[in-house]
């Protein structure tokens, strides 16, 4: 039985497409200065930035610092800065590994046995272990639940021999 309103069956049941029954109210409240202007609820921002090699010889190495800005409370800290070798990485993963069954840890960026001190290649391994900890520190249960986390962004006495 058509009526004046049939729509060619789009309120049919099985129908891909529905009026909705409800429908949502605007938020008519006026938002204030702080929630418009100031910083998200939760926020963290992280950084991978200013590689730097040390030493001679055999004994060179290229560390990283991490910057790290967030207000999310597992973090202690507001903002801060650490250096790491993309060993402390590989430990830290290890860690992560171990401590997180439940979640999948991305991997870091392969290891490079040929012009390892290269500007391009110091900069890709930059760019991978950034996009590593993007992953890592965005995952909400590691968040909240890996004890190691925001031990490795933030504290500059890091010790992967204390996990």
């Amino acid at each position: 039985m058509a009526s004046d309103q049939d729509h060619s069956g789009l309120d049919a049941p099985g129908s891909q497409f529905h009026r909705p029954i409800l429908q949502s109210m605007p938020d008519t409240r006026q938002q204030s200065f702080d929630e418009i202007y100031g910083p998200p609820e939760n926020f963290l921002e992280i950084e991978v930035r200013n590689p730097r090699t040390h030493g001679m010889g055999r004994h060179m190495y290229t560390d990283y610092e991490i910057l790290c800005r967030t207000n999310i409370p597992a973090f202690k800290l507001r903002q801060s800065s650490v250096r790491r070798r993309y060993s402390d990485f590989e430990y830290f993963r290890d860690i992560l590994e171990r401590e997180s069954a439940r979640v999948t840890i991305p991997p870091l960026p392969g290891k490079v046995f040929t012009n390892r001190f290269s500007d391009d290649v110091i900069e890709g391994r930059r760019a991978g272990l950034e996009k590593f900890l993007k992953i890592v520190v965005g995952h909400p249960l590691l968040q909240t639940g890996s004890k190691v986390l925001a031990a490795f962004v933030q504290d500059p006495n890091w010790d992967r021999n204390a996990w």
